[in-house]
């Protein structure tokens, strides 16, 4: 696979002296044709800053944006023509106009040859499964259709890459998930897409990789399971336990030590009992993580502490949401 996007040591200052702000410090990430790259961080940590340096919407402080090869920055036309932007929101159509004639419009400003802009047109539309409304006023959309319609001016002339900004935010479930089908067939054609969404289910279900954007820094770069073993934690462990639990929570937590995190949430007459385990702890080295040795340990505890069994434990992965929050403080400006 090629690289289609290459961002370097991006930095962004906005002010100068004593009042100077560094939004962005030394950001730097790829992405490949295929690939569905999604940044992560709190409100403010800089994400909006880093995907507008990438639109060449905003020029770096410093650093390098190159677009399927071609330097943005000194040829931000050139690098233009192969990355596709869709902002969202209700805004940038013309109400009164039909889907089509947007699309046609915002085709003619992208550079797209009248020759071919009627089937670029009707291709997007089909894409996003528009085709049937294309001569209705944007007006008489719903918003998930608006949503779909900012990604169909994205795909105009047929870009290599596409800036998505939140596209499922304040969708309806069912919106959303035909949005996110729609981005995992982009990327299966091809197609390389930088992602941002505050929805951490959205973000694991679809991107290969994400970059853990804090106070305008990278945390960490990589597969989810990168991500939740920076954050430490390796395997979380979920069960239903006696109503005694919860008058031992504390030696509970005592017991574990630096092996988990104990969490204890009522559930009726009975608590469910959630551990999140930090691998470099609870390993026995030179043996790796394993769930046989984590649920052991925490059966025992139990035992010592004369609490009930209720159901059997379960044990999965940790999800990129457990990983995040175990960050989260940290991520903060």
């Amino acid at each position: 696979m090629s690289t289609i996007l290459d961002a370097a040591q991006l930095c962004r200052t906005f002010g100068k002296g004593e009042h100077a702000f560094t939004a962005v410090d030394n950001v730097s990430f790829s992405i490949s044709s295929g690939e569905i790259h999604a940044l992560l961080g709190p409100n403010g940590a800089g994400k909006t800053t880093v995907v507008q340096m990438c639109a060449t919407l905003l020029t770096p402080t410093s650093g390098t944006v190159r677009i399927d090869g071609v330097d943005a920055l000194a040829h931000p036309q050139r690098a233009r023509a192969s990355l596709g932007l869709a902002l969202g929101g209700d805004t940038g159509f013309y109400p009164r106009a039909s889907a089509r004639d947007n699309l046609l419009f915002f085709a003619d400003l992208a550079g797209v040859s009248a020759r071919k802009r009627r089937n670029q047109v009707a291709s997007a539309l089909e894409r996003v499964d528009l085709a049937d409304v294309a001569a209705k006023k944007v007006q008489e959309f719903s918003r998930g259709m608006k949503q779909r319609l900012h990604i169909a001016r994205a795909l105009l002339g047929e870009p290599k890459l596409l800036l998505l900004d939140e596209p499922t935010n304040g969708l309806d479930p069912d919106i959303s998930l035909t949005i996110r089908q729609l981005i995992r067939s982009l990327a299966d054609d091809g197609t390389a897409i930088l992602l941002t969404s505050h929805l951490l289910g959205e973000i694991e279900e679809l991107a290969h990789r994400v970059t853990v954007i804090g106070a305008g820094r990278v945390a960490v770069s990589g597969t989810v399971a990168d991500i939740t073993a920076h954050a430490g934690i390796s395997a979380t462990t979920v069960g239903r336990v006696g109503a005694n639990a919860g008058a031992v929570l504390q030696e509970l937590a005592r017991s574990l030590g630096d092996a988990g995190t104990v969490l204890l949430t009522p559930r009726g007459s009975e608590w469910e009992i959630t551990v999140y385990w930090n691998e470099r702890s609870v390993s026995e080295e030179p043996h790796p993580f394993s769930t046989e040795h984590a649920e052991a340990l925490l059966t025992r505890i139990l035992a010592e502490r004369e609490v009930q069994m209720l159901t059997p434990l379960y044990t999965r992965p940790a999800t990129l949401e457990e990983a995040y929050l175990a960050m989260a403080e940290g991520l903060k400006r």
